[in-house]
């Protein structure tokens, strides 16, 4: 890690302290520089703006969270069918404890979602690359009959959005949601599976159960 990463990271984390106590829009570069003992002018060398530094306290998160996902998606010992349930339901109960437990994350994430959509983008195409590798393991072994595979982890993707950061878009409970995903996901499953394959006749595939 170079200088400059570590006084990224310094900046990201006194950052984040002072949007989870006073908000994002209540917070200003000033006083992110005042927390990291330094100049205005100088924090302006490591971020242009304060929504630059919003961006990666977020990409921080994401970051974190697929690496679990890769270890979802990487597991041999589970069937493909098994590792996208897995993978979907972690990803909708991540999201939304991180968006319940600090409702200053929920307000970035709206601002984020709002005014850098290109940033979203960046990490639907990192998820939806996890879910295309599940996809040809599952098509390779003769779990799903599916020709493409990166279009079909799109439309699997765009058919589970309201399950990714699910407070923006609804005020369910986590178990509504938990059982929404559910069914739908038995719906995808049955389009996706081949009918020959014994993974085919389990209606209902076993989900890990939150940790």
């Amino acid at each position: 890690m170079t200088q400059k990463d570590r006084i990224c990271l310094r900046i990201l984390h006194a950052a984040k302290e002072r949007f989870s106590h006073y908000g994002y829009c209540k917070t200003t570069m000033s006083e992110i520089a005042q927390d990291c003992n330094m100049s205005p002018g100088n924090l302006y060398r490591y971020f242009q703006g304060k929504l630059d530094i919003a961006e990666g306290i977020a990409a921080a998160h994401t970051d974190k969270r697929l690496e679990k996902a890769r270890e979802i998606v990487r597991d041999p010992a589970k069937p493909a069918l098994v590792r996208l349930r897995d993978f979907l339901f972690d990803e909708l109960r991540s999201t939304f404890k991180l968006l319940d437990e600090d409702p200053r994350v929920f307000e970035i994430a709206e601002i984020i979602a709002k005014e850098r959509p290109e940033f979203g983008n960046q990490q639907l195409s990192k998820e939806r690359s996890l879910m295309s590798e599940i996809l040809a393991a599952g098509a390779a072994n003769g779990e799903f009959d599916i020709q493409d595979v990166v279009e079909t982890a799109e439309m699997i993707q765009s058919a589970t959005i309201k399950f990714r950061f699910p407070q923006l878009y609804s005020q369910l409970t986590l178990d509504k949601l938990e059982h929404e995903l559910n069914g739908v996901l038995k719906i995808l499953f049955h389009g996706l599976t081949c009918r020959s394959h014994p993974i085919a006749v389990a209606a209902d595939v076993p989900v890990s159960p939150s940790p």
